[in-house]
């Protein structure tokens, strides 16, 4: 693991903005499995800002996203789709038929997951794996658990999870169910980025890094990749 504190979240998110970036320009067709949540906005914001000043191409950039809600459509606005073609497809020349996230809205799980993991495998692999870190340590939707997860999958949401994403739906009954990469997706990654910040991750952070490989902290298995660069600000870095 390669550990990079930043100075605070918008530090953070240029010096996590500027790995993904280089890949794009070192391999333009290139493959980014990319992650949603409030952590990630900045890095978009300031991939969108290079790009404006030309110094990015996506025209070929093949993405993979890491999850999405059960039983939302891609219009919803809690959607991840919607909130990918918000925070970045929307304001860069990627394609988004190579834009690839789960279908939420297959009624039968298992045949979207299976079609995912083809997707996956069809477009050569993930060259790069962008993440986040929940409070409980989970990467992706993988919960802390018994074992450590495969291929894509249904998940069932942590009470844990559910409390830390209420505040995106107001007006409405978050989803209890989501599909996601499981860790082994994840780990074939031939490089992960992932980025952490506030005091709330700190606890998390500390276990990924410094404690036992265990499903009970699901990003822990990170010690084991080969290539993984760790972003984090002042707070989120603070029991290390």
């Amino acid at each position: 693991m390669l550990l990079i504190e930043a100075k605070d979240y918008n530090d953070m998110s240029r010096k996590a903005a500027n790995i993904i970036s280089a890949q794009v320009i070192m391999k333009p067709h290139a493959v980014l499995g990319l992650a949603t949540g409030s952590t990630p906005v900045g890095a978009y914001k300031q991939l969108v800002e290079w790009y404006n000043k030309g110094d990015l191409d996506f025209a070929n950039v093949t993405s993979v996203n890491l999850d999405e809600y059960k039983g939302l459509s891609p219009e919803n606005d809690q959607s991840y789709r919607y909130f990918m073609n918000t925070n970045l497809f929307n304001h860069v020349n990627i394609n988004k038929e190579r834009t690839f996230v789960p279908n939420g809205l297959e009624p039968d799980s298992e045949k979207a997951c299976a079609a995912y993991n083809e997707i996956i495998r069809s477009v050569g692999g993930i060259d790069l794996q962008l993440l986040g870190l929940g409070n409980n340590g989970h990467i992706g939707f993988n919960e802390p658990a018994k074992e450590f997860t495969h291929t894509t999958y249904k998940v069932a949401l942590t009470q844990s999870t559910l409390d830390a994403n209420k505040r995106f739906f107001p007006d409405s009954d978050m989803p209890r169910y989501a599909l996601t990469m499981g860790i082994d997706s994840i780990m074939q990654a031939k490089r992960i980025v992932l980025i952490a910040t506030g005091a709330a991750k700190a606890q998390a952070v500390r276990d990924m890094i410094r404690g036992a490989v265990s499903p009970e902290c699901p990003a822990s298995i990170l010690q084991n990749h080969a290539d993984v660069h760790i972003f984090l600000d002042r707070e989120a870095a603070k029991l290390l």
